[in-house]
């Protein structure tokens, strides 16, 4: 039965590459059609593998083995290895799942695009990339994982490559990303200089040994070492799950095809940064320091990311931003040591979100590609599967009662209340503050694209290189085929009752066992299980709380502002036209950015180039050159082909020799 389970573990991440093997290299012997066939079915089989891993696991049998060893270097080994938990277990569920939906949604998306084949080859390798790195068991294998899926994110935001805006997209998204790659490395490194190991389980087990241990950076300033390296893998979190201020890439990398802003931005990479946090608690919680840091970037990323996402008038840009929010919430949670809630979070947030970016997609395709939400309105009477899927997953993000997104979010907003690091109240403050203005931002979109006047009759359509449907202007938006609605009704389900079915196993039970850790000193957990009373309890009491009020507060703002009085929102950007404008150009971080590090480094780059190589390089090159020459042609005066001239110099020679010697003695 292991050897069995040892078999399915290897068939969960191959599966999915076999598809992209034949898709992109054979795919035009499959032709488009076997292309989508391979890809799906490779997923299909990772999914049903996923499910019997997860049923393994829930019956008591979890796995932490090596399957490779790919090099040894004295008593280091370095490993492919599977380490096959709750955690892990849970992720994979998530990430085969909407990858699954996303396959099928982008048979209807992508039909006319000349890059079909190309396109499942990238989403089916970038799901092996992502199951390889929540399935690793050492830091090398997380290490491989997480820049593969950073390799496949380029490829995939960049996919229509003759569009400038997609180059320039995926260029940022790639640079940004090794930034936080660079302090993400230098983690595993020190992980390794001070344990020895990569092994996971290795690491862990020698961590409370180390808890006291210092390091020096600067002279005379010791740093607590568990501090420098959660911060340094924290980086690289910051820079994987678009935290503040690597934030910038993740708006940008909407110039993708929207089946991949559903795979990158909702369930898969963008969560990874979580995921490793969550699994390297046995670390986080020697260190309140890093815990306190990554809290208080968690809470500027939640508040402020929020804010954004009100001025956005791109149907996908307004998405992106709510997913930025959110991932600081879950960032806000590891903060407090709550890590099993961050990744209950992580999962019903890939949920709703997944289903909110499919259904833009759909409504882009009925706009003929016009993102833009104040070109259209209306469209519930003709589109009825998108309007109400989106509407359950937009009462899911703003954390309606009873609704999946409720149960998380309400959860980590009480989880920073009751926290007891330094940094706690600054961060309740700016959940709950996110909380009216997720409601606000989600309900804004909500209304402008579903109710209202049709202003898409009028509307100017901009199409794009993404412009790939075939459908008339002057025809009436209709339904998406069902390879489109088909996933939406499938994720909607999950964003309707996720929460409600699984947060007393998740939160209060003992589902995660081992696999997430938490200190004594830290009793937020136990703290919040003395609250809880049922699901449904939960549920029912919401009415009562600040959250909820907030969040209808900021729905009936939204309605009154643009189904009442949209005359009111043209006035306030008017008045208050400074605080717009740094809405609108992002708190002006792509200009910072740009002109600091961006030109800094070309200069940089100019300066090594000039002084460095041209003067240095080339100059001690050229100068040995030079100086070989001058004494060859020094040397050619004696080389005249005279006897008498040579037997003169050796003359000379013993001259000088004998004076030499009568000199030593």
């Amino acid at each position: 039965m292991r050897v069995d389970m040892q078999t399915l573990y290897l068939v969960v991440p191959l599966a999915p590459l076999f598809g992209a093997i034949v898709a992109g290299l054979f795919g035009r012997l499959v032709g488009r059609t076997g292309a989508h066939v391979v890809t799906i079915a490779g997923v299909a089989v990772s999914f049903v593998a996923s499910v019997l891993v997860f049923q393994d696991v829930l019956a008591g049998h979890t796995f932490n083995g090596t399957v490779y060893t790919w090099m040894t270097l004295g008593d280091l080994h370095f490993e492919v290895g599977f380490l096959v938990d709750a955690l892990t277990a849970m992720m994979m569920l998530v990430v085969t799942f909407v990858s699954l939906m996303v396959h099928v949604y982008t048979i209807g998306y992508m039909h006319d695009d000349p890059g079909y084949q190309r396109f499942f080859s990238y989403i089916s390798l970038f799901t092996f990339s992502m199951l390889m790195l929540v399935m690793s068991n050492n830091f090398l294998q997380l290490f491989f994982g997480w820049e593969a899926v950073g390799l496949v994110s380029y490829l995939l935001i960049g996919f229509w490559y003759t569009k400038e805006t997609a180059i320039y997209a995926n260029l940022k998204a790639f640079l940004v990303n090794r930034v936080g790659d660079f302090g993400f490395i230098l983690g595993i490194g020190l992980v390794l200089a001070y344990f020895g190991s990569l092994d996971y389980a290795t690491v862990f087990a020698k961590a409370p040994a180390l808890a006291n241990e210092t390091i020096t950076i600067w002279p005379d300033t010791p740093w607590m070492l568990m501090t420098v390296i959660a911060l340094l893998l924290f980086v690289g979190a910051m820079g994987k799950s678009a935290q503040f201020p690597l934030h910038v890439w993740l708006p940008d990398s909407m110039e993708g095809p929207t089946p991949i802003s559903a795979l990158i931005h909702a369930a898969t990479m963008v969560t990874a940064g979580i995921f490793m946090v969550a699994r390297m608690s046995p670390l986080y919680e020697l260190s309140d320091v890093a815990l306190s840091t990554v809290m208080v970037i968690g809470a500027i990323t939640a508040l402020f990311m929020g804010f954004l996402g009100i001025v956005q008038n791109d149907i996908k840009r307004v998405v992106a931003y709510s997913t930025l929010s959110q991932l600081g919430y879950m960032t806000v949670a590891l903060g407090a040591s709550a890590y099993s809630v961050a990744v209950f979070h992580l999962m019903t947030h890939a949920f709703f979100k997944a289903l909110l970016f499919l259904a833009a997609g759909s409504v882009i395709i009925a706009m003929h590609h016009n993102q833009d939400i104040r070109h259209m309105g209306g469209l519930r009477k003709y589109m009825p599967i998108t309007w109400i899927t989106s509407l359950i997953g937009s009462l899911a993000l703003i954390g309606t009662p009873f609704l999946s997104g409720f149960y998380s979010k309400e959860t980590i907003i009480e989880a920073v209340r009751i926290s007891h690091l330094p940094v706690a109240e600054i961060a309740y403050w700016a959940v709950l503050i996110g909380v009216f203005v997720t409601a606000f931002y989600s309900f804004r979109m909500y209304f402008l694209v579903f109710h209202g006047k049709e202003r898409f009759r009028n509307a100017h359509h901009d199409h794009g290189h993404d412009d790939h449907h075939g459908h008339g202007h002057d025809a009436e938006p209709h339904e998406t085929p069902w390879v489109v609605t088909g996933p939406l009704l499938a994720l909607a389900l999950p964003s309707l009752a996720i929460g409600y079915m699984t947060i007393e196993p998740m939160l209060f039970g003992d589902y995660f066992g081992n696999a997430i850790y938490v200190a004594d000193r830290h009793p937020v957990m136990h703290e919040l299980n003395q609250h809880f009373h049922g699901a449904v309890a939960m549920g029912l009491h919401a009415v009562a709380t600040l959250p909820f009020w907030l969040a209808v507060a900021g729905v009936g703002l939204a309605a009154f502002f643009y189904l009442r009085r949209p005359d009111i929102p043209a006035a306030l950007r008017t008045r208050f036209a400074f605080v717009y404008s740094l809405l609108v150009n992002k708190y002006w971080f792509d200009e910072l950015y740009s002109a600091v590090f961006a030109k800094g480094a070309r200069l940089l780059g100019a300066g090594l180039w000039r002084g460095g190589d041209q003067a240095i390089i080339d100059g001690a090159v050229n100068g040995a050159a030079g100086l070989v020459a001058r004494a060859a042609r020094m040397l050619k005066a004696f080389q005249s082909g005279y006897i008498y001239h040579y037997a003169f110099a050796m003359l000379i020679g013993v001259f000088a020799l004998v004076t030499w010697f009568a000199r030593l003695n």
